[in-house]
């Protein structure tokens, strides 16, 4: 029997004591490059490392949409395995509450990795250990599966709660989709500035949800390829260009009201300030890619690969020409070139909030590269918008890029909005 003496404190968590140490070295070790040792008894100022700090988790909107993406992603889609209303409700409980812990640096459970029995399993798999927060934000989505089965029949008393524009997606021209990487009735974004960081939060959620859902695919991303704030440079995507430049931006309040954001009226009460989440895994033939010339590279998508300039002039930020021709009597901005198609102007006005991230998944069975974009895009209305914008885009007669690139993976979720202090994922929804 354990003394009081030795009973680990309720609430005690190594990961952070050790993070918040972690977090110090950082922070003196940013000082310390930069000016020094302290002085005498003068202290020296401690300035933190923002890449390592926490993201709040509670609010109006869930954290990880608008959020300044962060440089890594880990996500998973799930399918749940039971038929239990009470079961999910309490998986989603326990979700939020360990999502909660997850984001602000802390061990999940009321002991974490190392401070329980030892006779007994750990409650926090303990590979984030030290680790500061990272600025990981966790994101949940829910799947159309999760409302009805196959047949059309409701889920987990969930009548009548279904979102008309949680459709499946169409299929798209060009489209070689594998079902093994489409669909799912859960959804978990994990996105943070330490990969370890991210792996350790879908890990434990999968942990946790064991019995009652399993993974049906998972994906693991870096460099985001979108800037989400007007504070961040625009990243680049496996092609090696400027990718997002003109994407939705957190300090674009109207924008985001308008394609973001469900409000009030604009469908089922539980998803106001949610928003709907597409993901599409896209490969990329970066062998073929590579031998294309550096002229037909940028007529390909419309920009500079340099600058990220329009071909019709100016840099990158500047106003897209689609009149404007060069010296040859040509468009500057080919008819089938990437970034007009994908243009609002040619999409009844269409935008999408992007915060897609590359991956590499090793080598194809050619001793090819294994890599591509695995694209996320938020949104009001899928069906207006990107729904709008890849048939704009699919087939091999309208963009041109198709020939390097192709869909492979495809989901659709209803990401409901933020939580409170006391509330968790989906409440309003099972109300």
């Amino acid at each position: 029997m354990t003394t009081d003496s030795s009973a680990p404190e309720s609430g005690l968590s190594r990961r952070k004591l050790l993070g918040a140490a972690g977090l110090g070295a950082l922070a003196a070790g940013a000082v310390g490059a930069g000016a020094g040792f302290a002085i005498g008894d003068k202290p020296v100022e401690v300035v933190p490392d923002p890449d390592a700090l926490p993201i709040p988790f509670e609010g109006k909107h869930q954290a990880g949409i608008v959020t300044p993406a962060q440089d890594r992603l880990y996500f998973a889609a799930l399918d749940l395995t039971t038929e239990s209303r009470g079961d999910l409700i309490l998986l989603l409980k326990e979700w939020t509450e360990a999502a909660r812990k997850m984001t602000q640096g802390n061990d999940v459970g009321e002991f974490g990795a190392v401070a329980g029995s030892p006779f007994a399993p750990p409650e926090d798999t303990g590979e984030a250990l030290g680790l500061p927060p990272s600025g990981l934000t966790i994101t949940i989505g829910f799947g159309r599966g999760m409302f009805v089965d196959g047949k059309g029949k409701p889920r987990f008393g969930l009548d009548g709660k279904l979102p008309d524009r949680l459709k499946d997606l169409p299929l798209f021209s060009g489209d070689r989709l594998d079902d093994a990487l489409c669909g799912g009735d859960l959804a978990i974004q994990a996105c943070a500035n330490d990969p370890q960081v991210a792996v350790h939060a879908v890990r434990n959620l999968v942990r946790i949800a064991f019995g009652r859902a399993s993974v049906r695919y998972s994906q693991m991303g870096f460099g985001r390829t979108s800037s989400t704030s007007s504070a961040q440079v625009t990243a680049r995507n496996m092609l090696g260009f400027k990718d997002g430049t003109a994407n939705i931006k957190a300090e674009d309040a109207k924008d985001l009201d308008d394609f973001v954001w469900v409000p009030k009226g604009d469908g089922p009460d539980w998803m106001v300030n949610g928003s709907y989440l597409v993901t599409r895994k896209i490969d990329m033939r970066i062998e073929i890619w590579d031998r294309e010339p550096l002229e037909g590279q940028e007529a390909i998508i419309g920009r500079t690969k340099g600058s990220g300039g329009p071909l019709s002039g100016g840099d990158e930020f500047d106003k897209l020409d689609f009149k404007a021709k060069g010296e040859d009597g040509e468009l500057a901005i080919g008819k089938v070139a990437h970034v007009r198609l994908a243009h609002p102007d040619f999409n009844k006005g269409a935008k999408i909030l992007r915060r897609g991230y590359n991956f590499v998944d090793g080598s194809n069975g050619l001793g090819q590269l294994s890599a591509g974009l695995f694209f996320i895009a938020y949104q009001r209305d899928p069906e207006k918008q990107f729904v709008q914008i890849q048939r704009n885009l699919a087939g091999k007669l309208n963009d041109v890029l198709n020939e390097y690139i192709v869909h492979v993976g495809s989901g659709l979720f209803a990401c409901p909005p933020g939580v409170t202090t006391e509330g968790y994922w989906g409440e309003k929804l099972f109300a």
